[in-house]
């Protein structure tokens, strides 16, 4: 299960498969933005550059590893095609083996939009059907701006998310984002948050 060779072919975005429930759409929209600003005439460099990583799942089907932002953004700015990276092809297991072997590898996140785990079979089958989870967003902006150091913790965001879910109202977060993500600052920097991944908050001297 080595990574393997880039597909040179184009897989359509459409035919790609989530390996999580949410993302936020805040996120989305700005990649939405990056695309039309680096995309145009230069559509097929920054396409080259941003291959998605997926794994071969039953069927031949491509799973998304990482990149369902990106994946969104390019479909909904109309883009049909995308590269990818197969990192691993479980297409011989059955779609239960298939599950739970991402699930263990820490490959997947069947949690809904208010946190709470789910069946796989609640995944949806394609980006475009995803739920928005306003933390989701929350919690990126949140390291973009120094909240915490970006981590190789698998999902790292959404753990940041449901820590800021459980502290901060979401129709706060949805009517006024910019005051949401102050709060969330601070939250951040305590010492209730020094468990999480990449927690970068103030060292008490002993």
């Amino acid at each position: 299960m080595s990574a393997r060779e880039p597909v040179l072919n184009p897989v359509r975005i459409k035919t790609l498969r989530p390996t999580q429930m949410t993302l936020g759409l805040r996120e989305v929209d700005e990649k939405r933005r990056i695309w039309r600003e680096r995309g145009g005439e230069k559509g097929s460099e920054f396409l080259g550059r941003h291959m998605i990583p997926v794994i071969l799942g039953p069927k031949g089907r491509h799973y998304l590893t990482d990149h369902h932002h990106l994946a969104r953004a390019l479909e909904d700015e109309g883009v049909r095609d995308v590269l990818v990276n197969v990192i691993a092809d479980l297409s011989s297991l059955a779609r239960e083996e298939f599950w739970i072997f991402l699930d263990n590898r820490s490959w997947c996140h069947p949690y809904d939009a208010q946190g709470h785990r789910r069946d796989f079979d609640a995944i949806p089958t394609t980006v475009a059907e995803m739920q928005d989870d306003p933390f989701r967003s929350l919690a990126g902006d949140l390291r973009r701006t120094g909240g915490y150091a970006k981590d190789e913790a698998p999902f790292s965001e959404f753990i940041w998310a449901d820590f800021l879910r459980r502290r901060l109202k979401r129709k706060a977060v949805e009517k006024d984002f910019t005051t949401a993500l102050g709060e969330a600052l601070v939250l951040a920097k305590s010492e209730e948050a020094n468990y999480l991944p990449g927690w970068c908050g103030p060292s008490r001297d002993d």
